[in-house]
């Protein structure tokens, strides 16, 4: 199974739990067991397994990256000025896959996933969610 979760960003920088939306996904899917593989569409988004208990940990998450890559140094930022979003979306990555464990998401307590914006706000952000079955017996 295969669907888009869409979502629109309101800042140039922020992490947006999509952990409902995948849930959902699942839920309709049917499927025991497997894989959950998520994919953020575009160059300056990623995605992110993190701790989901406050708002800290997310701002802390933007706070390191924005040390670690600062805005406005970059040679492709003569291009289009977020040559700092194209290597934070790298530096994280565009994917996640998650185990599909008795059809809910194999992850902790303390975990979600979280859509990562780099470059926003935008209005039509992308998330290609995949669900394999593994193929044996409850799949």
């Amino acid at each position: 199974m295969r669907e888009l979760i869409r979502l629109q960003t309101n800042t140039r920088e922020t992490l947006v739990d999509i952990t409902p939306q995948v849930r959902d996904l699942v839920r309709r899917s049917g499927i025991d067991n497997g894989l959950v593989a998520v994919y953020a569409q575009g160059a300056t988004a990623a995605l992110m397994i993190q701790e989901n208990w406050d708002d800290s940990v997310r701002l802390d998450v933007t706070d390191l990256l924005r040390r670690l890559i600062p805005q406005g140094i970059w040679r492709h930022d003569a291009e289009d000025g977020n040559g700092d979003a194209h290597l934070k979306a790298g530096l994280v990555g565009p994917s996640e896959t998650i185990p599909l464990i008795e059809g809910k998401l194999g992850l902790s307590t303390w975990q979600n996933l979280f859509f990562c914006e780099f470059d926003g706000p935008r209005r039509d952000r992308i998330v290609v969610c995949t669900i394999l079955a593994d193929g044996g017996a409850g799949a």
